[in-house]
């Protein structure tokens, strides 16, 4: 009489039915079928580009422009990315960015030089920062009307700060940086800065227990309390990481225009979120990618810059980038449901 002898197998061991992909690498695959998409999208840009203009688009100047912009509003995304990841939003990193700004080239700032301005504009974006996670995590407020108040406030708070006036730089060693002499091997210094953003938020993101933990709150909060992680005090975290985050973008702005301004920071709170949505952070929370981000970024400050060497009017600008935006996310909904 013959017997079934089951094959052996350690205790770690999964059979899974045939073809079918362990859970962490079917997440990986998507991961990389969304970044890969997203790739595609920035190469086909830059095709359309190198095609409308050639001589304008693909010349290095104009390369190095497109990324000391995308390295202001960059910076600001890769905060709200974290935010977003946790199941928050952020609707004043705008305003924020306008308010450190001006507060940092106030004529009584400036007499403290470079160290002034820039410890201000951080100073102010972490004080923000800290103001929403205390009402959102501690408060139990809402973060969507919290931060709506921190907009309408900071907005308030800038103009009257300005009285409407642009406030004009005059300190040289903040002013240098925006200058070709201060271009590193030819990358201008903002874009090493957002480099540099973007590569500690991946690690912590990636690599750390805060980073794991932002990812727990925002996929199941109960379920994160249930495990020891402190809720209230990550919330708060995250969002003095946002205002840390607006506070360097107020400060790379003001290097990119010489000045402080009332207006600064304009809708950026919608191209953050907009950026951090199509390269792949659920806006429900509890999954994001530094990567997708930042692509993300790149996408819309190339869109921008190949409407303006084109001298398309601004609304059909605007038009064709929410085009663009539902087309992105419609193909990586469509990849992963393939997967």
């Amino acid at each position: 009489m013959t017997q079934n002898v089951s094959p052996p197998r350690d205790s770690t061991s999964k059979v899974l039915p045939s073809g079918e992909q362990p859970a962490w690498r079917a997440v990986l695959f998507r991961a990389d079928v969304r970044t890969l998409s997203l790739l595609g999208v920035l190469a086909v840009l830059i095709l359309i580009g190198g095609l409308t203009k050639p001589d304008q688009f693909l010349d290095t100047r104009n390369l190095q422009l497109v990324l000391t912009q995308a390295s202001v509003i960059g910076v600001v995304t890769v905060g709200m990315t974290f935010v977003i990841i946790s199941g928050g939003i952020d609707l004043s990193v705008g305003a924020i960015v306008a308010l450190a700004s001006v507060w940092a080239t106030t004529v009584a700032t400036q007499e403290y030089g470079f160290a002034g301005i820039l410890f201000t504009a951080v100073l102010v974006g972490l004080g923000c920062g800290l103001v929403n996670g205390v009402l959102i995590a501690y408060g139990g407020m809402v973060p969507f009307i919290a931060t709506l108040a921190m907009l309408a406030s900071a907005r308030g708070l800038a103009l009257q700060i300005t009285d409407g006036r642009t406030q004009i730089v005059t300190v040289d060693s903040v002013l240098d940086l925006g200058e070709r002499d201060s271009y590193v091997l030819g990358i201008p210094p903002l874009v090493l800065v957002f480099a540099a953003v973007t590569v500690v938020g991946w690690l912590v993101l990636n690599r750390t227990t805060f980073g794991r933990r932002s990812v727990a709150v925002g996929g199941n909060a109960e379920a994160a309390r249930l495990a020891g992680i402190d809720v209230r005090r990550q919330r708060l975290y995250l969002y003095l990481l946002s205002g840390l985050c607006c506070g360097i973008a107020a400060f790379l702005l003001i290097v990119l225009a010489g000045s402080g301004q009332n207006t600064n920071g304009n809708l950026y709170e919608l191209d953050a979120i907009a950026a951090a949505i199509i390269g792949g952070t659920l806006l429900t929370g509890g999954r994001g990618t530094i990567v997708g981000s930042v692509l993300g970024v790149l996408i819309f400050t190339t869109i921008t810059n190949i409407f303006a060497l084109n001298n398309l009017q601004t609304d059909v600008q605007q038009i064709a980038k929410g085009a663009i935006i539902v087309a992105a996310v419609l193909v990586q909904r469509r990849t992963a449901s393939t997967t």
